[in-house]
C-alpha cells in the first residue's frame, strides 16, 4: 500500500471513556471552580480538627458526586464534549466573578448579568480575566480536543457503564451526606446562599429559574394597577404647570454621602441648598434589576414579591391614568419595565454634545435640556413627571462616570480591574463620582429655582441600591438580600420643592423645612415610602395610597380635602 494513503496518526492523544471524561471535569471544577464555595463553607473551621475535616472531605465529595450526577443525566457520546467545553468555560467566568469581586450568583444576579448592556459588561473586561481565562478555560479545552472517546463494546455495556456511574455517584451523594448530616444541615440553614457558590451548577440552576420566570411574565400582559387613580382637589385646582423631577440614582452608598454624615463632604453643593435629606434609607435590593420595579410598587421590600412586581404595572401607570404626564429619560440600562407602554427617550452624542463618548453619556446629559423642557410647557396647568435615570456610580469603572475637573480624590483608581488598584484609590474614585451626582443634582435645582416664576416644581433623588468597596474583600453589589452588608443596602434620599410647589401640593407652609425634616431625622425611611409620598406629592387620588407610607401625609394643609380612595379594583 502507498504509504502516502496511510491513514495519519495524531501526534497526541488521551483514550477515554465517557464515565472517566465526566469524572475528571466534575474533579476539575472542583478545583477551579469552588475555592469560593468551600472557604465560605469551612471558615471558622479547622481542618486540623477531625469534624472540620469530615465536613471538607463530605464537600468535597458532594460537589464533585452531584456535577457526575447530572452531567450522567444528559450526556451522550455526540454530545459529552461540547457540554463539557461550555461548562467548564462558565465555570472559569463564574470562578472569576466571585472569586475577584465576592459575588453570588443567584436568579437575580444572572437576570442582572444577562440585562448587562455591552457598555457596562465591557468594562468588566481586562487582561487579567483574559489570562484567567487562558488558565482555566483555554488550556482545559485544549486538553479536551486531545481526547478521544473509547467506545463501549456493546450498548449493553455502554448502559451498564453508565448505570454504575449514576449509581455510584448518586451513593456518594447521598453518603457523603449522612455521615455530615449535622453540620452540613445547620450550615445549609444559616448560609443558604452557600448553595448558589457551587459551580457551575450554580449557573445553571440560576439560568433556568430566569428563564421559566421570564417565560411565565411572557405569556402575561402586566396587570394593571391603580384603575381608579384619579386627580384629587389640589391637582384640578392648579393653574399653573406643576413638575416633579424623580431622579433614581445608581450604586450611591448612604456610607459616602456628605449630608448623610459621611466624613468626607461629598455633597458640597447640595448643602448649599435648602434640600431635605433624608439620612440612610434602606433600599428594596442590592441590585437594579431588583431595586427599580420593587422602588415603583405599592408593595415594596416589606411584602416583597418578586413575581407579583413584576407582573403588574408600576406607579408611572398609575400617575399616567390620573392625568399626569409621565417621561423616562434613561442614561443606564433601561427602566426593567417600569416604564413599558410610556413616553421616554435616551441621551445621545447627537442630543447632547459634549457630554457623551460612545455610547456612554455623563449624566449632565439627563438634564442638559431642562431649560428648553420647561419653557415648551407654556402657560399649562399641566401636571409633569420627569424620572431621570442616572449612570451614577456604576462599577467597577468609577473613574468615568465624572469629568476630570471632578477629580478631587487623588490618587484615584483608573482601572476597571480594581484588584489592582489599593481601596482608598478605589475609595477616592467612588467619592469623585458622587461628587459630580452632587454636582448634577444641585445644577438641576438650581435650573428649576430659576423658573419658579412660572413652573411650580420639586425634586426628588433617591439611589437604587449600594456598593461594596472593599469590606470583608467585597466588591460592586448584588449579593442576596439576606447577607448583603448594609452597605449594599443603605442608600441617599432626598427632596427639594418651590414654595410654589408646596402651595400647589396642597402642603402646609413650612412643613417641609419643619415637620418633615423632624420625620427624616427620626429615621426608618425605606424605598417603601417612594410610591406612596408621590402620590401624596401629586395629590393622585387611589385605593392604593397608604397615608402611613406617605412621607408628606403630615404636611396637608388644614383646609386641604382629605383624599376619599375609591374601592380597590
Amino acid at each position: 500500500m502507498d504509504a502516502m494513503n496511510l491513514p495519519r496518526e495524531r501526534p497526541f492523544r488521551i483514550r477515554a471513556s465517557i464515565e472517566e471524561l465526566l469524572l475528571a471535569a466534575a474533579v476539575f471544577w472542583l478545583l477551579a471552580g469552588n475555592q469560593s464555595f468551600l472557604r465560605e463553607a469551612l471558615q471558622g473551621r479547622s481542618l486540623a480538627s477531625g469534624g472540620g475535616l469530615q465536613l471538607a472531605a463530605t464537600l468535597v465529595l458532594a460537589v464533585v458526586a452531584m456535577h457526575v450526577l447530572l452531567l450522567g443525566l444528559v450526556a451522550e457520546r455526540r454530545t459529552v464534549k461540547p457540554l463539557l467545553a461550555v461548562l467548564t468555560l462558565i465555570t472559569a467566568l463564574a470562578s472569576w466573578f466571585t472569586s475577584r469581586y465576592g459575588i453570588v450568583l443567584d436568579p437575580t444576579m444572572l437576570r442582572n448579568v444577562l440585562r448587562t448592556d455591552v457598555a457596562e459588561a465591557s468594562e468588566l473586561l481586562g487582561w487579567a480575566l483574559f489570562i484567567h481565562l487562558l488558565l482555566y478555560a483555554a488550556a482545559p479545552l485544549a486538553l479536551l480536543a486531545f481526547v478521544e472517546l473509547r467506545p463501549h463494546r456493546s450498548w449493553r455495556s455502554a448502559m451498564a457503564a453508565r448505570t454504575a456511574l449514576l449509581i455510584g455517584a448518586a451513593a456518594v451523594l447521598v453518603l457523603s451526606i449522612l455521615v455530615s448530616y449535622q453540620p452540613l444541615a445547620s450550615l445549609m440553614r444559616t448560609q443558604k446562599e452557600l448553595r448558589y457558590r457551587i459551580t457551575p451548577a450554580n449557573v445553571l440552576w440560576s439560568v433556568g429559574a430566569v428563564a421559566a420566570a421570564e417565560a411565565r411574565g411572557a405569556a402575561q400582559p402586566r396587570q394593571p394597577i391603580g384603575t381608579d387613580a384619579r386627580p384629587g382637589p389640589a391637582q384640578l385646582a392648579r393653574q399653573r404647570p406643576l413638575v416633579l423631577v424623580l431622579v433614581v440614582g445608581e450604586t450611591a452608598r448612604a456610607a459616602n454621602w456628605g449630608l448623610a454624615g459621611y466624613a468626607r463632604d461629598t455633597t458640597p453643593r447640595l448643602r448649599q441648598l435648602p434640600v431635605l435629606d433624608f439620612g440612610a434609607v434602606q433600599a428594596c435590593g442590592t441590585n437594579t434589576e431588583v431595586s427599580v420595579p420593587c422602588l415603583f410598587a405599592p408593595v415594596g421590600r416589606r411584602d416583597y414579591d418578586e413575581s407579583r412586581i413584576r407582573g403588574q404595572e408600576s406607579l408611572l401607570h398609575v400617575l399616567a391614568r390620573a392625568g399626569v404626564a409621565v417621561h423616562w429619560r434613561d442614561n443606564q440600562s433601561g427602566c426593567k419595565g417600569v416604564c413599558d407602554g410610556l413616553p421616554g427617550d435616551r441621551p445621545t452624542p447627537a442630543s447632547a454634545p459634549g457630554l457623551c463618548e460612545g455610547d456612554r453619556c455623563l449624566d449632565e446629559a439627563l438634564v442638559h435640556d431642562i431649560d428648553h423642557r420647561i419653557e415648551q410647557l407654556g402657560g399649562t396647568a399641566s401636571t409633569q413627571v420627569w424620572v431621570l435615570h442616572m449612570l451614577g456610580n456604576h462599577g467597577p469603572a468609577y473613574f468615568r462616570r465624572y469629568p476630570p475637573q471632578f477629580g478631587f480624590f487623588e490618587p484615584a483608581c483608573r482601572d476597571e480591574d480594581l484588584g489592582r488598584c489599593s481601596t482608598q484609590a478605589i475609595v477616592n474614585a467612588y467619592d469623585n463620582a458622587l461628587r459630580y451626582t452632587d454636582e448634577v443634582l444641585a445644577r438641576t435645582i438650581e435650573r428649576l429655582t430659576a423658573h419658579a416664576g412660572k413652573v411650580d416644581s420639586a425634586l426628588l433623588y433617591v439611589s437604587d441600591h449600594g456598593e461594596s468597596l472593599g469590606e470583608r474583600g467585597l466588591y460592586l453589589h448584588g449579593l442576596p438580600y439576606a447577607i448583603a452588608p448594609d452597605v449594599q443596602k443603605q442608600v441617599p434620599m432626598l427632596f427639594w420643592a418651590s414654595s410654589g410647589f408646596e402651595r400647589a401640593a396642597g402642603l402646609a407652609p413650612g412643613c417641609v423645612q419643619g415637620p418633615l425634616r423632624q420625620r427624616a431625622g427620626a429615621g426608618g425611611v425605606a424605598h417603601d415610602h417612594v410610591f406612596h409620598t408621590v402620590l401624596g406629592l401629586l395629590d393622585v387620588q387611589t385605593a392604593l395610597h397608604e397615608p402611613t407610607l406617605d412621607l408628606v401625609a403630615g404636611c396637608r394643609a388644614a383646609s386641604a380635602s382629605a383624599p376619599t380612595p375609591a374601592p380597590a379594583r
